[in-house]
């Protein structure tokens, strides 16, 4: 058995397969964008490298987290559609789960901080979410949706620790594995946005078998850089209180139960980046692609630019994970 199947088969919680990545894959189909690879000139020879890189603000409702809400709710009873769902999130999953919910005749009420962007609050609402504000420095989330669940019998869909929205994650790295042999290559490295790890795990489960050669790294910002503390101690690490960060979307406290053992068996790192190299990514991606992309879902290309890692000459698979940012706010930091 390997170093990382015994790491997996080893945890005392619910692991992913790429059985599992590959069921949710066609379940879903149809139902996704099955977003492209891109590839810029300008980028390429600003970060030194061939980078291929795979839009998921293009997704519905703007993010990779369309995925695993639509895989999660097609595993849904008939019992549990009727009792609704109750989520939680910074803004993605709160839209994800919104539209899919409705799309879907589903109660869903989203849980969301009090300091979310003003886009992600009013698109939930908009696409059919009941949206409940809350303090993230006096009030627990997870207590909050608990509470809710037994009042009404609705279903919890966390954003990123359950198994079906794991796997529905997971399709970004088939995706991008597919990709990548479309075009003749095979990626030295792949490189994905990661807050409690749902992308990330997912996307490692499904390279690690379709892409064996390709190292897969996540990608944190500044002081929510939990996971790479945990990789070296070995064991879930918290970020500390009233951190601050421009990533809105990447402010999970600590690593998931399931997804921080498979990000221990199957990722080679994970990388750290600071505001001020988010900034300049966002503006590069602008500039290149005409794309807008959100802070959080840029942190794999500003690791890039920033040398966080040795890509000279290499491949390397970037998703930029989302593009739900304030139309103002995107304005200023591009315009600095």
């Amino acid at each position: 058995m390997s170093q990382a199947a015994s790491a997996l088969a080893s945890a005392a919680v619910p692991t992913v397969t790429i059985a599992d990545v590959e069921a949710a894959n066609a379940r879903i189909d149809g139902q996704i964008v099955r977003t492209p690879l891109l590839e810029s000139a300008v980028v390429n020879e600003a970060c030194g490298a061939r980078i291929l890189i795979k839009p998921e603000m293009l997704q519905h409702t703007g993010s990779f987290k369309y995925r695993g809400a639509c895989h999660r709710v097609s595993q849904m009873t008939d019992a549990e559609r009727r009792g609704g769902i109750v989520a939680w999130s910074s803004g993605n999953h709160a839209l994800a789960i919104s539209a899919v919910a409705a799309r879907n005749g589903i109660k869903a009420t989203i849980l969301m901080p009090s300091d979310a962007p003003r886009t992600k609050v009013e698109g939930a609402r908009r696409l059919g979410g009941t949206v409940r504000l809350y303090d993230r420095a006096t009030e627990v989330r997870e207590e909050i949706g608990a509470e809710i669940a037994r009042e009404t019998g609705a279903i919890i869909v966390p954003p990123y620790d359950d198994p079906y929205v794991i796997a529905g994650q997971g399709t970004v790295g088939l995706e991008l594995a597919e990709g990548a042999k479309a075009l003749g290559v095979t990626l030295d490295a792949a490189l994905l946005a990661c807050s409690g790890g749902g992308l990330v795990s997912g996307a490692a489960i499904a390279l690690s078998s379709r892409s064996p050669a390709t190292k897969v790294y996540a990608v944190e910002p500044a002081g929510f850089d939990d996971l790479a503390r945990s990789l070296a101690s070995g064991k879930p690490e918290r970020n500390a209180a009233g951190a601050k960060s421009l990533c809105d979307a990447l402010q999970v406290p600590t690593p998931g139960e399931i997804t921080f053992p498979l990000c221990q068996a199957l990722l080679a790192g994970s990388l750290v980046v600071s505001d001020d190299e988010v900034k300049r990514a966002m503006r590069l991606v602008y500039d290149a692609l005409k794309l807008v992309v959100e802070p959080g879902g840029v942190v794999t290309l500003a690791a890039v630019l920033a040398g966080k890692l040795d890509v000279a000459g290499k491949t390397i698979g970037v998703v930029l994970s989302g593009g739900n940012v304030d139309a103002d706010k995107f304005a200023t930091i591009i315009a600095a």
